[in-house]
């Protein structure tokens, strides 16, 4: 049997009783917490589950913004022995409907601004006894499951001393996240609470050198893996703050959080740095942050040198998966190499492999796997795709990279997102680079579509820039100046934005879908 070990313990317990129980943990919308507030609220969450008969195990799902009330839920189920389950916000309510369902969630707390996709969700989970609201959150309830206040479940925990948390080992389940569902139906990845431990230890500790005095504020919300270690677990394993910000974010949001809060580290995706590379933020607006980290998907060299030119901060880019919880190759301090996901994160193990399963030479594409300790167990009553993606010690990535000789790898897309061009592989992020150094492209994104032959060609689908106008003909033209000819789209699609899921990351088969009829023998074509 492992060791006795809980989360909620690791996270704010140690920091108490290394004498930070006045420090303060969280700041939101103006309220602050200490430590020791934390670990009473915390305390309560879990003596208000174990009154509601929350058994080891079951789910607790979360459908919430990034307050202290989500992290504190968060946190008392851990502490109770139950499995927290923090879901996407931006769920429609037949979404939400599905993973309610497949999760068996046994209560659901609920914020105000998803109490309709929450009340639609619950008319068809025959598990959920219990629903949880906060501040107030008016739901529909099916007969049989009782509604409680949050204020009341923490009233029913009250004077709970902080004790030894639940039974609890490092191999015991501690958290589900839902994977952003880019492909079709969500999966549960399953989290042991050692996995929480190890993220801290490697990433956090190692690349981020995060410490007591470092205040985070993560545009990433709490509900998905990256944004639940920037925002609670690798500032709370420290003693350090974390800002949370319940509001969708947006440059001005940033504004206001960088001058109300003067975090030290900032954390994006690439498709929000190009948002405020868009905006009319001022230079000195990162001026408290001493690092930045971006992760998601690949980012383009030109975002990185735009953004490290304009603000005075350096991005530290890198590659993780819900089903890793966090970022095992990046960047580091010192040693940026702009365009790649960077080297190793210490603990983590990285091959290359063709499709035999062979390791490939250095400069050749291979299918991305990773080993280390703080990969799931597999997926929640996926028997088939937990077979393919977890094998053995080793999780496959489904991302195709490169390896240098000095080690930095490269993406060059999903292993299904590659295209042949003239029976010669083509990455679609080296194209899309190519065309973010034109002046009126603000984002862009390659897929592949057939012609009218059926042959599989580039089609670059663009968002212009402010005040810009997109010709087809002429980004044509600019990639056939800077890439090899075969590389160049055979035809743009312009639109207003392009889809994506709730951790920021393109939706390319959405995309495939929009212009699969579009392309024709012409070179480019315009919509």
């Amino acid at each position: 049997m492992s060791e006795a070990f809980n989360a909620a313990q690791y996270l704010v317990d140690r920091q108490v009783d290394a004498g930070l129980g006045e420090r303060v943990a969280v700041r939101s919308a103006g309220r602050t917490q200490t430590y020791g507030q934390l670990q009473d609220a915390s305390c309560r969450v879990a003596a208000g589950l174990r009154a509601l008969d929350v058994r080891a195990g079951e789910r607790v799902m979360f459908v919430a913004s990034d307050r202290p009330e989500l992290l504190a839920g968060v946190l008392g189920a851990f502490r109770s022995g139950a499995v927290a389950v923090p879901v996407s916000t931006m769920l429609t309510g037949p979404e939400l409907t599905k993973v309610v369902a497949d999760s068996g969630a046994r209560v659901l707390v609920v914020t105000p601004e998803f109490a309709d996709a929450a009340s639609t969700a619950m008319a068809a989970a025959p598990d959920l006894a219990h629903v949880i609201t906060v501040d107030g959150a008016e739901v529909r309830t099916p007969p049989g499951v009782a509604v409680h206040a949050w204020d009341d479940v923490l009233a029913a925990g009250a004077g709970t001393p902080p004790g030894p948390p639940g039974r609890t080992t490092a191999d015991t389940p501690a958290l589900w996240l839902y994977t952003s569902g880019t492909t079709g139906m969500p999966k549960a990845a399953m989290h042991r609470h050692e996995n929480l431990r190890a993220v801290c230890e490697t990433y956090g500790r190692d690349v981020l050198r995060i410490g007591p005095e470092d205040v985070c504020f993560s545009v990433a919300k709490l509900f998905f893996a990256y944004g639940l270690g920037n925002s609670a677990l690798f500032p709370l394993s420290v003693g350090a703050t974390t800002v949370l910000e319940p509001r969708r974010p947006s440059p001005e949001v940033v504004r206001e959080r960088m001058a109300a809060d003067a975090p030290t580290l900032f954390f994006g995706s690439p498709s929000f740095f190009a948002a405020l590379l868009a905006s009319d933020l001022p230079a000195d607006t990162f001026s408290s942050v001493r690092l930045c980290a971006s992760a998601g998907e690949a980012l383009p060299p030109t975002l990185y040198h735009r953004f490290t030119s304009r603000f005075g901060v350096d991005i530290l880019d890198g590659i993780g998966s819900t089903e890793a919880l966090h970022i095992f190759l990046s960047n580091t301090a010192g040693a940026v190499r702009p365009g790649t996901s960077g080297t190793p994160v210490h603990g983590y193990d990285i091959e290359l492999r063709d499709e035999t399963g062979a390791r490939v030479p250095d400069g050749e594409p291979g299918g991305l796997f990773v080993r280390g300790a703080s990969i799931a167990s597999g997926y929640w009553c996926r028997t088939d795709a937990s077979r393919a993606v977890f094998q053995g010690e080793w999780l496959c990535t489904g991302d195709t990279y490169t390896r240098s000789v000095d080690g930095y790898y490269t993406c060059m897309g999903r292993s299904n997102d590659l295209l042949k061009a003239g029976g010669i592989w083509v990455s679609p992020a080296e194209v899309e680079e190519r065309l973010l150094q034109h002046p009126s492209v603000a984002e862009v994104a390659v897929v592949g579509a057939p012609d009218g032959d059926g042959l599989v060609k580039p089609v670059a689908c663009v968002v212009p820039a402010a005040g810009r106008t997109v010709d087809a003909d002429e980004l044509v033209a600019w990639c056939r100046e800077g890439l090899a000819a075969f590389k160049r789209p055979r035809a743009v699609v312009v639109l207003d934005e392009l889809p994506k899921t709730a951790t920021g990351k393109i939706q390319r088969f959405r995309l495939r879908d929009a212009v699969a009829d579009r392309l024709v023998q012409k070179p480019a074509t315009q919509h």
